[in-house]
């Protein structure tokens, strides 16, 4: 049995949705999931894209995935990886494959300098919070989430 990690490829948009929408139903977040192929497609293969996904196959065969972005740290004055989706399908898990996604994206923070990786996890997911702190994540309890969408968006937006 082999696993191996490899850059998202043109063509798979679809793969990459359908796992965004078995995390989503994982999350019971499934309804939120408005999101198209072309959409993926669009974000992931663009001229110069924001976005970038790791796919990771067991003998071949697509298991899960890593999505992820680059931020910036004005306080570090460089970049990080901000990871949005990680998943690994059920039957799947336990060999590893969630370790070796965010392992490859730990190697691209080394390779390129970059002093950060992070990400949310809900709380209510005691699996992946117990995945996160056995790799040495730590929770950084003193911030708190804020989200502007919608209506409020919009409203503000009109302002500008």
């Amino acid at each position: 049995m082999t696993l191996s990690i490899r850059p998202v490829r043109a063509g798979e948009a679809g793969l990459v949705l359908g796992f965004i929408k078995e995390l989503a139903e994982y999350e019971k977040l499934l309804h939120e999931v408005v999101a198209s192929e072309a959409d993926i497609a669009d974000s992931l293969f663009a001229e110069s894209p924001r976005v970038f996904c790791e796919i990771a196959e067991w003998d071949g065969e697509p298991v899960g995935f890593a999505l992820w972005f680059y931020t910036y740290s004005t306080f570090r004055g460089r970049h990080g990886i901000w990871l949005e989706d990680l998943f690994v399908r059920p039957e799947q898990r336990g060999r590893g494959i969630g370790k070796a996604l965010m392992a490859r994206l730990a190697q691209r923070c080394v390779d390129e300098g970059l002093p950060r990786m992070a990400w949310w996890v809900l709380n209510w997911n005691e699996p992946s919070r117990v995945f996160y702190r056995s790799i040495g994540a730590k929770a950084q309890d003193e911030w708190t989430v804020k989200r502007l969408e919608g209506e409020a968006l919009a409203r503000l937006g009109a302002e500008g």
